[in-house]
């Protein structure tokens, strides 16, 4: 799990490499800007009604969960930060109101593992339980980059957001916030 302190891998997969050099540059620039308030809020998945992972029918992400068309890749091993979206919002509030400059983590308390929160999300949905696929057959179907989120990704510390800006999520575990949250 990345630290507060280092959010950014800061030697990431050559697949990531040109993309987080355009988000780290926002993040060193955003909190040192004259004309706003420099402050970044770095969201983990966001979860609940109205975004990609809800009980709606028609959610852009539960959908191939549903249908088993969302395979855990190779291990499974790449972690991943959820957050409701209420959670979300009350951050954010939060950080207008009283956020000093700097970069926030707006995650729930437990980072976790693909094979960890797929199988339960899918669950949650009504689903059967992902498929498995190799890490070679993940790279052909879905490319190098979902294949390294899905496999090496890792997760993101809250510590920083609850201690400076007197957060605390409802849904402190994905746990909690798939079985009772996502409608």
């Amino acid at each position: 799990m990345l630290s507060e302190a280092d959010p950014v891998d800061p030697n990431p997969p050559a697949a990531l490499r040109i993309p987080l050099v355009g988000v780290l540059h926002v993040e060193r620039t955003v909190p040192t800007i004259a004309w706003g308030e420099g402050v970044v809020l770095r969201y983990g998945g966001f979860y609940g009604p109205g975004t990609a992972i809800s009980l709606a029918p028609d959610a852009p992400m539960s959908t191939p969960i549903r249908k088993r068309w969302f395979p855990i890749i190779g291990d499974g091993g790449g972690v991943w930060s959820h957050v409701h979206i209420d959670d979300a919002a009350g951050a954010t509030v939060a950080a207008v109101e009283h956020g000093q400059p700097g970069i926030y983590n707006i995650v729930d308390d437990e980072p976790a593992p693909v094979r960890e929160w797929l199988p339960v999300l899918a669950s949650a949905l009504g689903a059967k339980p992902p498929r498995r696929i190799p890490r070679w057959l993940g790279r052909l179907a879905a490319g190098e980059v979902a294949t390294l989120m899905m496999t090496e990704s890792r997760g993101a510390s809250n510590e920083k957001a609850r201690r400076e800006l007197a957060w605390q999520p409802r849904y402190a575990s994905w746990r909690q916030g798939f079985a009772q949250g996502l409608g």
